[in-house]
């Protein structure tokens, strides 16, 4: 079984039907766990595929295989992608992965400023945020808003979030800073002309004559082809 067999999209409102499915599946993993989760009803799960803030999987042969969705904190500057969950008779064929890929790209679509963040456990998935961009942060660098903390009440360890003052836990906090980004990519780039003197020389004549004088469209083409040049 490959991540070929399945097909990785944005739930439809149609969808709703999988949510009880969901959700039972969801508690079921935790329990295998051993640890806790925010306790989200059907209902919950279902509004999230009705406001496009979801990401479902499915096999080819049409049985749900996967799913997360997408939750926004403190007016919309934080955004944790939730829930995910792979059926367990679909894993270790890279379902996760491509959910958590998919989930990510959709946060960024309708969010682009704010910061992405999760909590886990989970090697594997801090392996898969890793690969996305997201960085090891503390505690205090994610959301401070209480809604979010309260739903880690229904996990085995919040009285070790409680006694530490909630600093840090058994879950590693991991934080996806779209403005940290543009800034390492715009390091990178600078870095990589100055490797190359003829490179950086022509990149500063037509900075300068777009500075002189804007050409839009002739000038951003001309960029782009420089970057596209230096990372292919």
């Amino acid at each position: 079984m490959d991540i070929n067999e399945f097909i990785v999209q944005v739930a439809l409102p149609e969808h709703r039907v999988f949510a009880e499915e969901i959700v039972t599946e969801m508690a079921e993993s935790a329990k295998a766990r051993g640890t806790g989760i925010a306790k989200r009803s059907p209902e919950y799960v279902a509004g999230k595929m009705v406001e496009g803030k979801a990401v479902i999987a499915f096999h080819m042969d049409g049985t749900w295989a996967g799913f997360c969705y997408i939750e926004t904190w403190s007016h919309g500057q934080f955004v944790a992608n939730s829930g995910l969950i792979v059926s367990p008779k679909f894993r270790k064929a890279g379902l996760a992965h491509a959910i958590k890929q998919k989930v990510f790209e959709l946060s960024r679509s309708l969010y682009p400023k704010a910061k992405i963040f999760g909590l886990t456990t989970g090697l594997a998935v801090m392996k898969i945020n890793s690969d996305l961009g997201y960085e090891p942060v503390t505690y205090s660098e994610l959301t401070q808003d209480e809604e979010f903390w309260k739903g880690c009440q229904s996990c085995v360890n919040f009285e070790i979030l409680k006694m530490k003052e909630r600093k840090n836990c058994m879950c590693t906090a991991m934080l996806y800073d779209p403005a940290t980004q543009k800034h390492d990519a715009a390091k990178k780039f600078a870095e990589e002309l100055q490797k190359k003197p003829k490179l950086y020389e022509r990149f500063m004549r037509i900075k300068q004559r777009l500075v002189v004088k804007p050409k839009p469209k002739t000038g951003l083409k001309a960029l782009l082809f420089l970057f596209t040049f230096l990372f292919k």
